[in-house]
């Protein structure tokens, strides 16, 4: 394990493994750098990989007064650890903090921005589904704050909550159960800043799943319209999880991306 310190002083665990030019990893909610594992060993033979734990999350610091800003100062200060240049992949809500952190820092050689929610004042969780979460939390029940938000908010079947429950990753799940409402808030105030995002020279690859939540192409339609160095690929037949669904054909997308760059 390895570590940064973010400018706002806290500690950042970054986990690293194969060789070549620098690719960092961003995890979106509910779960640490775990995220990565099933697509970590195809990116191993053509970067050196690092997959971050994002501030609350597996080994990394955290502090209680939260904001969304302090993440994107994290993704900086460990993109300065490793030393330009790099590309940075953000998946979801890491998405949207990879593409801030780019808006911060001249380190970077490209960007890869997997399905980011930006809903310019709208989340995932309506108000009663906040507040659930949020007495949950208060309560203790982390364990419920992560069920609740996979099958409420989420919409999971209970065979899939259960699967997801006898998984080696719940109880990294549940031990970053804090972090869902307060991203959730995040993500509701957070507005695109459009006029410096026009100005993001940084070549920029948008991912989207062909079979996404149709919010999700709204997204990746609107910053292809604002980033002006920015190119889309659609993932057929994929949702907003194919690093794990179909892992071969985000690599794929990634490495057509990055020699079209070299």
């Amino acid at each position: 394990m390895k570590y940064a310190t973010s400018t706002n002083g806290t500690r950042l665990a970054y986990e690293q493994s194969g060789s070549g030019p620098h690719l960092l990893l961003v995890h979106g909610s509910v779960l640490n750098r775990a995220r990565w594992t099933t697509i970590r060993p195809r990116f191993e033979p053509h970067f050196t990989v690092s997959a971050m734990d994002r501030r609350g999350y597996g080994d990394s610091g955290d502090q209680s007064d939260y904001a969304i800003e302090r993440e994107f100062e994290d993704i900086v200060a460990v993109v300065k650890a490793l030393g330009a240049p790099v590309l940075l992949f953000g998946h979801s809500f890491g998405a949207l903090c990879a593409l801030e952190a780019a808006m911060r820092t001249d380190r970077l050689a490209g960007l890869v921005l997997y399905e980011p929610f930006i809903g310019e004042g709208e989340g995932f969780c309506t108000p009663e589904q906040l507040r659930r979460l949020d007495d949950l939390l208060a309560a203790g029940d982390r364990d419920g704050v992560v069920r609740a938000f996979m099958a409420e908010v989420m919409g999971m079947a209970p065979q899939q909550v259960e699967a997801l429950q006898s998984s080696p990753t719940w109880a990294n799940r549940v031990a970053a159960a804090h972090t869902i409402p307060r991203e959730h808030r995040a993500e509701e105030r957070y507005r695109l800043p459009v006029e410096r995002a026009a100005r993001l020279s940084t070549p920029v690859l948008l991912l989207q799943g062909g079979n996404s939540l149709p919010v999700f192409a709204t997204v990746i339609a609107r910053l292809q319209s604002v980033l002006p160095n920015a190119r889309t690929a659609v993932l057929p037949g994929q949702q907003h999880m194919a690093m794990e669904t179909a892992p071969d054909l985000v690599v794929t997308a990634v490495l057509d991306f990055w020699r079209a760059l070299r």
